[in-house]
Parts: structure tokens; sequence; C-alpha cells
């Protein structure tokens, strides 16, 4: 009995010694780690790096920018059952436990001791949530100590909800898709609340290895893991027999689902884009930013749609270039059709294709087309691909698809349609209709403006962004050409001449040191109009008649004007060639200008960022009203500026909201509301009888506008617009060239701009500006710009009142009066 006492004892003394140095140990590590642990109220101020979001004016996504896709979301918008599956898989005792389960620590340590490594782990779900936010992935003591310590006080701060939401939004679960919200349109594009239980229990298994359970790279060991996580589910009373039996039956549904934009705005995302990292620096990738834009949705997809259709359209009228590739019949013979046209990218709507047979008798060539399969190539879809030379010349018309195409050229196509099994014969019923296509080498701008604020309503800037980075509508300095001739009309109105003033369409030689040799220059048409008053001459856009007028007037006369206009004059020659548009400007600069037109000649500034919120949907910025200075406003204390600034950035990344809306942007008037006002009379002309007369097709009144062609067709314009909105197409190659004889604003760009404009103007009443005090009509002389006698024949013209031609005297010998009197008599 003694020996079993001093035994007991022995072991007692052993025991509690191995406690007292445990204890002393873990107390020593406690002490030692303590002072390096982060406070756990730092879980609260942490942002989850959220991506970049850019929306339209009306709420379309329209880009994401960041590496992680994640959308943060609270507990209470998770249902219950996919709580429950997430516990099932992870810590069942997640609510029972103190942050530490002390069962599961002792059978991982079962496992490392037995094994010589950790089966199944002994993490918490608030361990998790201590690791992932706080600490490194090194599988280490020092680190797990770390964990043990966090969670401990995790639980003490946190309530479980909390924590449980916490761990949801930050794990990873496989291909970019951080927290559960992003898990569930990764690979189910749905929300949350609208899993089958199978899929929630298939999201529940990703946590413990997202590449090893993920049902897209491996979608037999995901199944086991689903199964197993129902069984778990069912086990713990979770859901009930039929349901898991419906549950474990159902198939795999998952599949890639990327967050795809609502509007096609590469150019306008990137502009976005850039504005932020200016603003935010890289944080702007990560801190969940919102940037709601000023664009609209309808209007910008028309505004790209248009302008591809424009370039396409011009492409094939110049010819068929050939097969983007070639294969040899040994490339084709038993070869993965969908392997080998992978080497070619789609670009936009354009597919690329392997032609596989052509069959002349049937009219049609086979073709095996990128992510579409086998489809048809009918020849009516050939027809206009007569062989490219030149600019200027093409071959013979095709008469059958062995003209066009060849077994083993790589080509582009467009989807047309599903065949129709009752017109095609019964051999090729179900295969898809495709049309010839290639990419256009011709390039170009849509930029639209909303003209009374400066807001961007729609932008374009080029055929492709995948293609070409190269934002033409904001970066490309071309020459004007015509569209140039609104500022110096508006400049001679403003220095006393009127819309009747005559000046010669003749020949003119001008040899001046500035211009070196003689220039001669030409009317677009080579005829001579003679005395020609200055409204017909802007609406037949007559070269000579411009070149006079800008002598007269003198050169920096017109510059001035410009200048006072806002328009950049730093690649504007100082030589009678800038009454052609031999002047630069980007398609943004002469949209901003004819802007200022389209208003009644108030300033504005383009903007495209309407409001910027951050990841808790706190606005941070908001674009400014405009205000035009005589219409309720009061004089601004600062010049005025494009935009208000962003509040300073604190300290924690996140900029303060102001309490108050920004102070308004003023705008003050440029020019004479009288002469902008005769000045839209006289581009309205070039749309009713002039240049620009195939815009007549939108039926509208108050559309006005201007054609541009520079010399050699390098450049081609169409600058128009009505009261609220100015838009600017511009067409042309990257690197100037001719575009072809017969390339004139009116046949290049007006197409788009007309295509635009069916949307843009789609359902909104006529928008005139305003009459303003102090215009006459008078019906004057059409040959001399005179006013004309009574029983005349004459046309009615718009003058200033102190400008009206004056009354002719009743003498009969035409001796003109001294004007006066009342302008209601003055009316003819």
């Amino acid at each position: 009995m003694s020996h079993l006492l001093r035994t007991s004892r022995l072991f007692a003394w052993f025991f509690f010694t191995g406690l007292s140095l445990a204890v002393i140990t873990v107390s020593g590590f406690y002490l030692y780690l303590r002072p390096g642990l982060p406070p756990v109220e730092q879980l609260l101020d942490i942002k989850l790096q959220t991506p970049l979001r850019v929306y339209s004016k009306d709420n379309r996504l329209i880009a994401e920018f960041g590496e992680k896709r994640r959308t943060p979301i609270t507990i209470e918008q998770i249902p219950t059952i996919q709580l429950q599956a997430f516990l099932a898989a992870e810590d069942a005792r997640f609510y029972e436990h103190f942050g530490v389960d002390i069962k599961g620590l002792v059978r991982a340590a079962v496992e490392l001791i037995s094994t010589g490594s950790i089966q199944s782990g002994g993490s918490t779900i608030t361990m998790q949530v201590a690791k992932n936010y706080f600490l490194s992935r090194d599988r280490t003591f020092i680190r797990k100590f770390n964990e043990i310590l966090l969670a401990l006080q995790i639980e003490r701060e946190l309530d479980k909800d909390k924590i449980l939401e916490l761990y949801l939004n930050k794990i990873y679960l496989g291909n970019r898709a951080y927290g559960i919200a992003a898990a569930a349109q990764v690979y189910y594009n749905k929300p949350v609340n609208e899993l089958s239980l199978a899929q929630m229990a298939m999201l529940a298994g990703l946590p413990k290895a997202p590449s090893a359970y993920n049902p897209l790279a491996n979608p037999q060991r995901a199944l086991v893991r689903r199964n197993w996580i129902l069984g778990r589910m069912k086990e713990l009373g979770y859901i009930t027999p039929d349901a898991y039996e419906l549950a474990v039956n159902a198939p795999l549904t998952a599949s890639y689902n990327a967050i795809e934009s609502e509007v096609d705005a590469d150019y306008v995302a990137e502009m976005a884009r850039t504005e932020m990292v200016r603003r935010f620096g890289e944080d702007a990738y990560t801190d969940g930013y919102s940037v709601r834009l000023t664009v609209e949705s309808d209007k910008q997809q028309a505004a790209t749609k248009a302008l591809r259709a424009g370039l396409e359209a011009y492409d094939q009228r110049h010819g068929y270039r050939g097969p983007i590739g070639q294969l040899s019949e040994d490339d084709l013979r038993g070869a993965d059709l969908e392997r080998l046209i992978k080497n070619y990218p789609r670009i936009e709507s354009l597919i690329p294709a392997i032609v596989t047979a052509v069959d002349d008798p049937q009219g049609e060539a086979r073709v095996y087309a990128r992510d579409l399969g086998p489809a048809v190539l009918p020849f009516e879809t050939m027809t206009w691909a007569r062989r490219y030379k030149t600019e200027d010349l093409k071959g013979p018309t095709p008469d059958k698809p062995s003209d066009v195409v060849a077994t083993g050229d790589v080509v582009y196509v467009k989807f047309q349609s599903p065949a129709d099994p009752q017109t095609l014969e019964s051999n090729r019923p179900g295969l898809p209709i495709v049309a010839l296509s290639q990419l256009p080498r011709i390039e170009g701008a849509l930029i639209s403006l909303d003209a009374k604020t400066g807001a961007i309503q729609a932008l374009a800037g080029g055929y492709s962004f995948s293609q070409s980075k190269y934002n033409r509508a904001t970066q490309a300095k071309r020459q004007l050409g015509s569209t140039f001739k609104p500022f110096l009309y508006l400049t001679a109105l403003e220095n006393g001449m009127t819309p009747a003033t005559i000046y010669n369409d003749a020949p003119i030689v001008v040899d001046t040191s500035e211009l070196g040799a003689a220039w001669r220059p030409q009317n677009s048409s080579g005829q001579f109009g003679g005395p020609t008053r200055l409204r017909e001459a802007l609406y037949r856009s007559k070269n000579l008649v411009s070149i006079r007028l800008l002598r007269d007037l003198g050169i920096q006369t017109a510059l001035d004007m410009l200048a006072q206009l806002k328009i950049p004059t730093d690649n504007m020659p100082k030589d009678l060639s800038l009454a052609l548009g031999s002047g630069l400007l980007t398609p943004m600069e002469l949209a901003r200008a004819q802007a200022v037109i389209a208003n009644g000649g108030y300033d504005v500034e383009p903007y495209l960022i309407e409001e910027i919120t951050d990841i808790h949907g706190d606005t941070l910025y908001q674009a400014p009203e405009t205000r035009l200075c005589d219409t309720d406003c009061a004089p601004p204390a600062t010049p005025p500026v494009a935009e208000t600034p962003v509040p300073e950035i604190g300290e924690t990344g996140r900029a303060a909201a102001a309490d108050a809306p920004p102070p308004p942007r003023i705008m003050h008037r440029l020019a004479d509301e009288r002469s902008v006002y005769i000045l839209h009379s006289m581009m309205q002309d070039v749309i009713r009888r002039g240049t620009g007369r195939r815009a007549r097709v939108l039926g509208r009144d108050d559309l006005a506008g201007k054609t541009g062609t520079t010399n050699e067709q390098k450049d081609t314009w169409f600058a128009g617009f009505n009261h609220d909105i100015a838009t600017t197409v511009w067409v042309g190659f990257d690197q100037p060239a001719p575009l072809g004889r017969g390339e004139y604003g009116a046949s290049t760009a007006l197409p788009v701009w007309i295509d635009y404009m069916k949307v843009a103007l789609q359902g909104r009443p006529p928008a005139f500006m305003p009459r303003p005090n102090g215009i006459v009509n008078v019906r004057i002389n059409p040959e001399t710009g005179e006013r004309a006698r009574p029983g005349e024949e004459g046309v009615f013209e718009l003058f200033k009142a102190e400008q009206a031609p004056p009354l002719l005297s009743d003498d009969g010998n035409g001796n003109g009066g001294t004007g006066g009197g009342d302008l209601s008599r003055q009316l003819f």
C-alpha cells in the first residue's frame, strides 16, 4: 500500500510538474508574442480587396478592374442553409467553442504524431479568420500559436455572426473568386440566395483546397467533396433525408462565368480607370470604389456599333485583302480544328474561321468557326470581296466562291443566323450561316457631348480596344478640313459681316513667303460659282470664299477668335491655309468647340465622371452642376475648372465626402448670342441643302452641322448638333494616307453620325436655340444680298437689327434709304 501511495505521489508530482512547465511555457509564449499581435479592432477597419467597378449613368456595368473578384455581403443576405453548409464542412461546433476547438487540436496532434502529417486540420473558422486577415500562411508552430491567441481575442471582442461574415467575405474559392458572393457569380452566375442546395454544398467544399476540389478543374473530386458535405449536413440535422437524396443526385452545373460588361465601352472604361489611378493610386484597384460615368448605355452602345459599321462599310468598299492565314491540306487532315483556330483571336464580332471546303455549284463554302463550329458561308455574303489593289483600284467582281476563298484559308466571318431548314438543302440543316468579313485598316472616333453641360454621353476611340489602346477621340490630332469653317464664319459675323455678304468664288493664286511657291487652292468640285453669299458659301463649303474671307478678316483676328472660344491654337497655322482647316485638333477638342456653338455661345468643358463612391456606398465625389453664366448665376470667385477635385485622401485611403454639394461649374458666354443664332441657321442649311443633306433621313429640322475633308482625303469629318447634343465623327488612317477617290466626310463620317443620332435623338423633341432679341428677317435679292424690291423675287435672311439692309427709296431708281425706323415695317 505504501508502495502504491509512493508511486501515486510520484505520478502526481510529475503531472503537476509537467502541467506547471506547460503553463509556464504557454505563459512565456503568450507574454513574448502578445505585444506583437494586432488589435482585433483592425478587423472592422480592414478593407477587403474589392475591384474597381465602372458604371454607366443608368447604372449598367461597363468594366471591372482588379485581380481579385469580390463582392462584400452581409450575413443577413446569406441563406441559413448556406451558412450551415460551411459549418458542416469547416467547423460544426463553431457556435459552441470559444474560438479554439480543443477536440480538433488534439485530433490534429494525434494525426501528426501517428502519420507525420495533419490530415483533418484543427483550425476553427475563427482561427481561419485570424490567419486570413492577420497572419502569413507559413506552417510553423509560432504562427499557429499566434493564430490561437488571435482567435481567443477575436471571440472576446466580436460576436459569432460577425466572425462568420468576415470569414465568408475573405476566403479564397478559386478562379480569382474571393468571398461567397463572388464565387456564386463565377461558378453559377447567380446571387447567393438563388443557389440550389447542391450548389451551396459545392461552394462549401472549396475552402479546404480550392484547386483540388474545384468543379471546373477536378469535377469528380469536387463531386465527392460535395456529397460528403451533404452527408454531414444530414447527420447534423441541417437537411432532411429527402433533401439529401435530391442534392446528392443533382448533376454538376458549375461553369466559368466571368463578370461581363453590360455596355461596350472599352475606351471609356480606360479613361475612367486612368483617372481613378491618378486620384487614388494603386488603391483604386483594391479599395472597392465604384465610378458612375456620364455616358448613357443606349447611346454608348449605339456609338460603338455605328462607328464599327461605318469603318467596315468603308473597308468593304475598297476590296478584300485576302485571308489572315493559310493552312495546308496536311495541316487539315485529321487535325483538331478547334485547336488550330484558337491561334487566331476573335476581334469584337469578327470570328476567325477555317475554310474546309468550297462548293462552286452549290454557291457556298464550308468553314469551321472558332467557338461556333461547322458553318455555311454563302456566296451572297462574298460578292463585295473584289480583290484589293490600291485604295482606288479593285479587281473584278467575283462570280463564284472559289474566286474569293480556297480550302485552308483562315478568314474572318460574322455570325448571321442559324440555318433555315426550309430554304436550305437537306444535307445542311441546322448549320449556322456566317458572312465573310475582314478587320478594317481604317480607323475612326466618335464623341458626343451634352452641349449645355459638357457631359460625355458617348465615346468610341477606335474599331477595337483589344486591337489598339490608342484613343483617337482624345489623342489623335488631325487636320480639320472644312469643319473649321464655322469658326471662321462666326469670326466674320462677330466682325460686322452678315450671311448676305457677297464674296467672289473665283480662282485665286497666293504667292507669299509663308507658303513658299505659288498656291492655287481649289474647291473640292473643281468649279467656281462667282459672286456668292456667305450663307451659300458655307453650306456648299466653298474653299475660295473662305480664303478670301480670312484674308479680309486677318489671320490674327481669326486666331484671336479661336482663343476667345478656348479652341487650342498651338497647332494652327498662321497663314491662309488656316481657312481650309489645316490646323490640328483632336475629335474631343472639336466636339467641345462645336458644343459652344450648339449651346448658344457658352463655354463648356467635357467631363466623364459623374460620381465616385467607396465600398460602403458613401459619395466621395459628385460632379458639380454646370451653370451658364447669364442664366441665374453669380460670378465665380476663382476661374472655372473642368472638375472640382476629389477631397484629399486620408490615412485610411478614403476621402471624406463633402457635407455640402460642390460649388457649381460656372460657364461664361464666349460669343454674341445673335452671331451664334445666325450661324446655327447657316449650318442648318448644310443639312437642308448642302454637303450634309444625307442627314435629312433623320426627319428633323433642328439639326445643324458641317462636313470636313482634308487635302487628298486623308481626314474626313462630320460635326453636327442640335441645341442639346453635339456629336463629332472622324474617319481616317492612323498613319495619314489618302482614303481614295470619292471618299469625303459626307460618305465616311456622316453615315456614322446618322446611325448614332438615330438612337441619341429617338423620342426627344426638337431642340432649337431660342431666338434672341435683336434679330430680324429681311427679304433680300439672292444675287446681290441687298433688300429685295417690292414684287422682286427674293429669299429671307437673318440679320442683326442694326445690320439689316436699308429700306429702298420710293423713287424707283433703287437708291437706298437711310434704314432705321420701325423694324416691324422692314420685314418683307
